[in-house]
C-alpha cells in the first residue's frame, strides 16, 4: 500500500516537470495530496500514540562530568556545584609553536603565528595575515601583545640575536608601522616579552605622566642576555626603547630567561624569572629600579622548568603562578603591590592532575582569576620507567609514549579568600600532546615522536572588557591523532596555532555577570528515530510545497 502511494505521487510530481527549464517546479496541492499525505501520516504515527511501557526509576549518585573538578586550595575534590562554562575552538590555520593572543576593544582577536599577525574580526571563524611590507619577514623568538588601554597591537620578532624587529598597528591591523633595529642593548637579545601600563609619578614616569608628546602607556621590552635581564621603557609607544638598563640579582640565576611582563593598575611592573625558587622582580617606577622577592618555598618548582606568569586584578592585587616541583600549579598572592608575598602556595590545579607546564592567567575583579595549563591525568605512568630510564615523577620532559597531555582551564571567583575554591575543566577534547614536551630547549629529548621540541616555551591567555577568557596554544596532536585513528608521539609534533575562548560563562568582572555564545548552538536534541523519521517525511513532502516556489537541479 505504501508503495502504491509512493508511486501515486511520483506520478503527480512527473506532471509537473518542466525539462526545458533549469527549475524542478514543486507540486502544486490538491485534494488527492492532502488525502494521501494525510493517510499515510495517520498509518506512520499510529504506534506513537500508544503508552510507552514504564521503566523502572534508578536514582544514581551525582558526579561531575569528566575532566572537571571542583577543588580547594589543596588541589582535593570538595562537594560544590561546578561553574557551568563552555569553550568555543578556532583553528587558526596557520603554525604556531610559540603563541601569543589579545583582544582589541572592537573585538578584533590576534595571534602570532610566527612571523604572521593573524586576525579575527568574528569570532574565531575566519583569520587573516594581516603582516604587510613593513613587518619582519621571518622570525628566531615571535612575540605579540595588544595594549588594554590604547589598542595598539604590537608584532615583535627576533632576528637572530642580533636585534629586534617591532611593528605596531592602530587600527585592528589595517596598515602598520615598523622598527626593524627596536632592541635597546645588543647584541643577544633573546627570549624576548613585550607589555605596557601606567605611567607612574615617579622615575622614568615622571616625565611620561605628564607631557603631552609622551604616549599615552609605558611600553615595556625584556629580554634576556645570558647572564641577566635588560628591561628597557619606550617613551614613543614602542618605536624606540631609550632608557633602561640590566637586572642583577635572582635573573642571573638561570641565564636571564623569565615569563611576561605584567602591570597593575596603579602602575606596578611585574617580571617572574626562571629560577628553582618561585620569585617575582617588579619596579614602582616604570622599570628605573627593581626589586625582588621571594615565595613558595613549600612546593619550589620542578626541573626543568618554564616560566612562572603573573595576573594582577583592577584593585592591583597580585597572584604569581608557577608549576611546583610536585608538577602541580600553585599560587601566591600579593595585596600590596608586590612588596609581601605569603609564604604558603595555594594549590590551583587538582591533585588529579598529576603533570603540568606552561601555565598562564589573567584577572578581572578582585578574587576572579582564570589560569590555563597543558595537564595530564595518567596517574598510572607515576613511578613507571621513564624515557631518560629513571622512576617518572610527572615532569612532562621525561613523559613516556603512553603520557597525553590536554589543555585545562581553572576558574576562581573568590581567590582572595582564606579557602579559595577552585573550578577546573579540561578544555580540549583530544590531547594537545602525545609523549613527551621539551621544558629545556638546550637539553631536549626524542622518544617515539622524534624530537619533542615542537611546543615552544608558552602558551597565553588573556581577557576581553568584558572578562571573557582567550587562550592560545599549540596544538601537537592534530588530524588523525586527535580523531583517534592513531594517536601517538609519532603523530604528536604539530604545532598548529589554535584558540580557545568562552563561550558562556562567568565574566571575570563581576558587574558583567554570566557571558553569553556569539553563535548559540542548539544542543541536546533528542536523535530522531527510524520510525519518527516516517511522519517527519511524509509531512514534509506535504507543507515544503506550501513555502517553495522552486530550486535548483
Amino acid at each position: 500500500m505504501v508503495i502504491y502511494h509512493i508511486i501515486t505521487l511520483t506520478k503527480f510530481w512527473d506532471k509537473y516537470y518542466d525539462a526545458d527549464s533549469k527549475y524542478r517546479y514543486i507540486m502544486k496541492f490538491d485534494a488527492r495530496v492532502v488525502a494521501i499525505c494525510f493517510m499515510l501520516t495517520l498509518t506512520s504515527i499510529a504506534g506513537c500514540l500508544e503508552d510507552e511501557p514504564k521503566k523502572p526509576i534508578v536514582i544514581e549518585e551525582p558526579s561531575l562530568p569528566n575532566g572537571t573538578f571542583v577543588t580547594d586550595s589543596n588541589g582535593i575534590l570538595i562537594d560544590g556545584e561546578p561553574l557551568a562554562m563552555d569553550f568555543v575552538f578556532s583553528n587558526v590555520g596557520e603554525q604556531g609553536a610559540e603563541p601569543s593572543i589579545g583582544v582589541t576593544s572592537s573585538g578584533c582577536i590576534f595571534f602570532i603565528a610566527f612571523e604572521k599577525p593573524m586576525r579575527s574580526c568574528d569570532h574565531g571563524v575566519t583569520w587573516t595575515d594581516t603582516s604587510d611590507g613593513t613587518q619582519a619577514f621571518f622570525t628566531n623568538d615571535p612575540y605579540g601583545w595588544v595594549d588594554p588601554i590604547t589598542d595598539r597591537v604590537f608584532n615583535i620578532h627576533m632576528m637572530g640575536l642580533w636585534t629586534t624587529w617591532i611593528g605596531w598597528s592602530d587600527d585592528d591591523g589595517e596598515t602598520w608601522a615598523a622598527n626593524p633595529h627596536d632592541s635597546g642593548s645588543v647584541p643577544i637579545n633573546d627570549h624576548i616579552k613585550l607589555g605596557s601600563g601606567p605611567w607612574t609619578d615617579d622615575g622614568y614616569g615622571i616625565g611620561g605622566g605628564v607631557s603631552s608628546n609622551i604616549y599615552e602607556t609605558a611600553v615595556y621590552f625584556c629580554f634576556n642576555k645570558l647572564l641577566y635581564i635588560s628591561c628597557y621603557t619606550s617613551y614613543d609607544g614602542g618605536a624606540t626603547f631609550e632608557a633602561g638598563g640590566d637586572i642583577i640579582g635572582l635573573a642571573t640565576t638561570n641565564g636571564g630567561l623569565h615569563g611576561a611582563i605584567t602591570t597593575a593598575p596603579d602602575g606596578t611592573v611585574y617580571l617572574p624569572p626562571r629560577v628553582e625558587t618561585p620569585a617575582i622582580i617588579f619596579s614602582k617606577d616604570n622599570g628605573l629600579t627593581w626589586e625582588e622577592r621571594t615565595m613558595g618555598e613549600d612546593v619550589g618548582t620542578p626541573n626543568p622548568r618554564k616560566n612562572g606568569e603573573v595576573a594582577t586584578d583592577t584593585d592591583s592585587n597580585a597572584y604569581n603562578v608557577w608549576v611546583g616541583g610536585d608538577q602541580g600549579v600553585y599560587m601566591s598572592r600579593s595585596l600590596d603591590s608586590g612588596n609581601t608575598w605569603e609564604q604558603t602556595s595555594i594549590r590551583i590545579s587538582p591533585v588529579e592532575v598529576i603533570s603540568a607546564t606552561f601555565p598562564h592567567t589573567s584577572a578581572g575583579d578582585p578574587g576572579r582569576i582564570a589560569i590555563t595549563y597543558l595537564g595530564s591525568e595518567n596517574a598510572t605512568e607515576l613511578n613507571q620507567t621513564d624515557i631518560d630510564g629513571n622512576p617518572w615523577d610527572g615532569n612532562a620532559h621525561y613523559a613516556t609514549s603512553n603520557i597525553t597531555h590536554y589543555l585545562y582551564v581553572t576558574y576562581s571567583l573568590n581567590a582572595l579568600d582564606e579557602n579559595p575554591i577552585f573550578h577546573t575543566q579540561r578544555v580540549s577534547s583530544d590531547p594537545v600532546q602525545v609523549g613527551s614536551i621539551c621544558l629545556n630547549s638546550g637539553d631536549c629529548r626524542s622518544d617515539d615522536g622524534g624530537s619533542n621540541r615542537n611546543l615552544l616555551d608558552f602558551n597565553d591567555l588573556h581577557i576581553d572588557l568584558e572578562g571573557r577568557v582567550y587562550i592560545g596554544f599549540a596544538d601537537g596532536c592534530t588530524g588523525t591523532c586527535a580523531s583517534g585513528n592513531d594517536t601517538t608521539p609519532a603523530n604528536s609534533r604539530d604545532r598548529l596555532g589554535s584558540v580557545y575562548y568562552l563561550g558562556n560563562g562567568p565574566s571575570l568582572y563581576e558587574s558583567v555577570g554570566n557571558l553569553t555564545e556569539f553563535y548559540p548552538i542548539i544542543e541536546n536534541l533528542q536523535e530522531p528515530t527510524k520510525k519518527s523519521l516516517i511522519p517527519m517525511l511524509f509531512v514534509g513532502m506535504c507543507v515544503l510545497p506550501s513555502s517553495l516556489k522552486r530550486f535548483r537541479l
